[in-house]
């Protein structure tokens, strides 16, 4: 810290963080070294502020049909700036030019599921996260492209044959089926037999 001079007995403390309890000591010096400090002062928070820093880590995707789920990592404590602490989610289609926003309130909070059936499967959205406290809405992130939901398969394999390769064993052989901009990736195949 500044050295303040042997008359003054009165100082300013600058750059501290918003809604943040702090206590103060004093410690004398001279040439010949520094002495005891003071005992700490009584804790004193500082006034609140309009958070500053945004969520990071915005992602999401998957879930279900008709859904577009939206996540962030959480903003900590000490960076809250004050009471009233939340999340303000805000997303749109891409090539759209009306955002959507909705509030999450609670602290903790590092997931928004927005539930609409007109979306189709693996729509990309513009998403952007941003802070707000009882002083005002603070900054927001930069955007980033989540995709919607994909839907199940609307088709079934073609070309299903099967080969026998033993008295215990049956080869099992079909078509894939291929990628869909609508229902997406096939993560795997189900073989029933009767």
């Amino acid at each position: 810290p500044e050295v303040i001079n042997g008359r003054t007995h009165k100082a300013t403390v600058v750059d501290l963080s918003p809604w943040v309890e702090y206590e103060f000591r004093v410690v004398a010096s001279n040439s010949v070294g520094i002495g005891e400090p003071s005992r700490p002062s009584a804790l004193l928070k500082t006034k609140a502020a309009v958070p500053v820093v945004a969520p990071t880590n915005i992602g999401g995707g998957g879930g279900s049909r008709s859904e577009l789920v939206i996540t962030w990592e959480p903003v900590s404590e000490e960076l809250q700036n004050g009471e009233g602490f939340g999340y303000v989610v805000m997303f749109r289609p891409l090539g759209s030019t009306t955002w959507t926003k909705a509030v999450v309130a609670s602290v903790e909070s590092s997931k928004y599921i927005y539930r609409n059936e007109s979306i189709t499967p693996l729509s990309p959205f513009e998403v952007k996260v941003g802070v707000y406290n009882n002083e005002g809405e603070g900054t927001l992130s930069s955007i980033s492209i989540i995709y919607s939901g994909e839907d199940e398969p609307q088709m079934a394999p073609a070309g299903a044959s099967a080969l026998s390769v033993s008295a215990a064993a049956v080869e099992v052989s079909w078509l894939p089926i291929p990628w869909n901009r609508h229902t997406g990736r096939v993560l795997g195949y189900e073989v029933r037999g009767w």
